[in-house]
């Protein structure tokens, strides 16, 4: 947890990052010095501003702790190590041995303080080889020779004497100990780092599935509440829906009843009409008077008029009711579930928002940009400008001044009142100078409006787009590894237009037009907006 991931060492001066991370100070800004993006080391985040950085005190405190620590456990396992020691007994004392000082690999012999002096005085025992003491001398020894082990013969990759280099081992090579000791020691320093290294990078890696943990924690709560936004709505429609359809059906039924009142009444009336006529009928054919039978049979003879109620009937009006109900909100479901999943990918892809701003080097010199370099409008008169190589010469553009050259961001731009403009991203090696086309094929990918209603995304070959509404806000989203820009309507959540496979080789810059003014006609901003995620 101490350790610096740039020097693999322990902490010194850290600071942390505006993504969590910690780094030494030193190492953190070389980093950044030999680098053209502030990326995070550890999770690849960019930041399109150098951060201030400042020593975290928490941690540096942590850290000196931890050295004091370290230093006290080396310090008691140095004196353990020394106390582990063996003592080796001086091999010439008689009685109570004191401790050896040196062993001797020509006597074979250790020797205390006092018998140690005669081969640090006499001139004979001065050329014998001393070391510090150690016990069973005789495992130095050649066992065919009887001579002391000091040779290491490569060949064969052991330890021998000098007979042994001139009687077995002759047409060997041969280094001496001491030689060999040294380089087989740099080896298994270069080990030691190399398994240190090993240890450091699987540290890291386990704190990057951590994190990588955490951020699928985060992913998968955000994909949780979207879910539950996006059913909820569903299920509302649904609800609506059926609601609506019973409604309806009940409605019909209501209709159909007074229908059938209706009949029924009228029925019942002529039915009462007939039976009057039925029983004045009767009441003549038993009338004995001649006369009065025959004067007023003329108006009884025929039945009272009435209706013919022969192809009339209460038709049932449910039929293909819930089939159209179904296919209704089939229909509704679809567009709904379609504006739920704009809006869900809109807010998305706004979570790679950056503060975008314009690079006042690259704009036209007609171009006017504003003090804090987010909007843009094209004047009259073009001003008198260094011609740098940056710099659109005729076409009326500017770059934005971040870059992107790996992940992904996204900015809006507001767009509202103009007839004409441009919005897009584009390589940084674009020809700026006399007049320019703007499609892939020379490293642009861009939409545009002309004339107030012509929307066209200037792929290749163009394409012509049917929104339908004018935006007011354009958001734009780059994703470098998946090779895409997309284009966003702001207000109405709704995808305009997607490059895909686009061929990502360099850096991008995004890319603004804000067009001629056309004699004031198209005088508004373009406008670079804070993005506020939609709700």
């Amino acid at each position: 947890q101490f350790l610096c991931c740039i020097c693999l060492d322990v902490f010194t001066d850290p600071v942390t990052t505006p993504c969590g991370h910690n780094f030494c100070k030193n190492c953190i800004n070389e980093h950044w010095n030999s680098n053209d993006q502030y990326l995070c080391p550890m999770c690849k985040e960019t930041f399109y501003t150098r951060p201030e950085l400042h020593i975290n005190t928490f941690i540096s405190e942590m850290v000196s702790q931890f050295r004091q620590g370290a230093q006290q456990k080396a310090s008691s396992s140095s004196s353990e190590q020394q106390a582990a020691k063996p003592e080796v007994p001086c091999d010439v004392c008689t009685g109570t041995k004191l401790q050896a000082l040196k062993s001797c690999l020509v006597c074979l012999t250790s020797y205390c303080e006092t018998h140690l002096e005669p081969h640090l005085t006499m001139s004979g025992l001065k050329r014998h080889h001393l070391m510090d003491p150690v016990e069973n001398l005789e495992d130095r020894m050649c066992m065919k020779h009887d001579k002391p082990l000091e040779l290491f013969c490569k060949t064969d990759q052991t330890c021998v004497c000098m007979l042994c280099s001139v009687l077995d081992h002759k047409t060997h090579e041969f280094v001496p100990l001491k030689e060999e000791y040294e380089g087989k020691k740099a080896e298994l320093g270069k080990t030691e780092a190399e398994i240190q290294e090993m240890i450091q990078k699987r540290r890291l890696k386990i704190q990057e599935i951590k994190h990588s943990v955490v951020l699928s924690e985060e992913a998968a709560d955000r994909e949780k509440a979207e879910g539950v936004q996006v059913f909820t709505a569903l299920k509302e429609s649904v609800e609506r829906s059926l609601n609506e359809l019973i409604e309806t059906i009940e409605e019909k039924q209501r209709t159909t009843e007074k229908q059938a009142e209706d009949f029924i009444k009228e029925l019942e009336q002529e039915i009462s009409e007939l039976k009057k006529r039925s029983s004045e009928v009767e009441k003549l054919s038993h009338s004995e008077d001649h006369l009065h039978l025959l004067q007023s049979f003329p108006s009884l003879k025929a039945a009272p008029p009435t209706k013919d109620w022969t192809e009339v009937s209460v038709c049932l009006p449910y039929e293909g009711t819930v089939v159209k109900a179904v296919a209704q909100l089939e229909e509704t479901l679809s567009e709904q579930m379609k504006k739920l999943f704009a809006e869900a990918e809109l807010k998305r892809v706004q979570q790679y928002a950056v503060d975008m701003t314009l690079d006042p080097d690259t704009a036209n010199p007609k171009l006017i940009l504003s003090a804090d370099v987010k909007q843009v409008y094209c004047g009259d008169v073009k001003k008198n400008l260094p011609d740098n190589p940056e710099r659109f010469s005729v076409f009326p553009g500017v770059l934005g001044k971040q870059s992107l050259s790996s992940g992904r961001f996204y900015f809006e731009v507001q767009v509202k009142e103009k007839t004409n403009w441009a919005l897009g991203v584009a390589k940084e090696s674009i020809n700026r100078k006399g007049q320019i086309t703007v499609s892939p094929r020379y490293g642009y990918w861009t939409i545009w409006l002309r004339n107030g209603n012509e929307y066209k995304a200037l792929d290749d070959p163009s394409v012509r787009l049917s929104l339908k509404s004018q935006p007011q806000k354009v958001g734009l989203f780059v994703d470098y590894e998946e090779r895409l820009v997309s284009f966003y309507d702001v207000d109405a959540a709704a995808l305009i237009y997607s490059f895909t496979g686009c061929s990502f080789t360099e850096k991008l810059y995004p890319f603004f037009s804000p067009w001629l003014n056309d004699g004031g006609e198209n005088s508004a901003l373009l406008i670079i907006c804070p993005v506020n995620p939609t709700a």
